[in-house]
């Protein structure tokens, strides 16, 4: 199994299969547009500024199971942030991260990379780093900031 096995909604409801990154690094991030770390958007659109022409795609997943911060539509969150931060990375539906609903992808992501953080999703932007073989080699609390993981992502290029 990899992340590529996975077909994940986009936020205008077509089947994205995760296959199609192959290659890529890959930072998978659950967001929301109503939580104290929303502003990390800005810095993930920089990341993905710099690094997508050398092979970095963001894959944003809105989640509303904490604190009923991502509450909008699909079309609202990607308007959003659209416009408040320029977002031009893709955007997904919104998802559940933990639980009996959970996207399978999140499952998956967790079962890799559980470590220190445990087996359960704890906030908004919780972030995973997958390398070019679709490998998930890391993963990051809410409170690092694009900014911190960009020496990793230079790595993985």
């Amino acid at each position: 199994m990899s992340v590529y096995d996975y077909t994940m909604k986009s936020a205008a409801g077509e089947e994205v299969s995760l296959a199609q990154y192959k290659g890529k690094v890959l930072l998978i991030v659950n967001t929301a547009t109503g939580c104290g770390f929303t502003p990390q958007y800005e810095g993930l659109e920089k990341l993905y500024k710099d690094y997508q022409g050398k092979g970095l795609e963001i894959l944003d997943f809105p989640c509303n199971q904490f604190g009923n911060q991502a509450p909008g539509t699909n079309e609202e969150i990607v308007s959003f942030c659209k416009l408040k931060y320029d977002v031009s990375f893709p955007q997904f539906a919104k998802i559940e991260v933990n639980g009996a609903n959970e996207a399978p992808l999140y499952t998956y992501l967790k079962k890799e990379q559980g470590g220190m953080l445990g087996s359960k999703i704890k906030w908004n932007f919780t972030k995973f780093l997958v390398d070019r073989d679709g490998k998930v080699v890391d993963r990051f609390a809410p409170t690092v900031t694009p900014e911190q993981l960009e020496s990793k992502i230079q790595a993985l290029l």
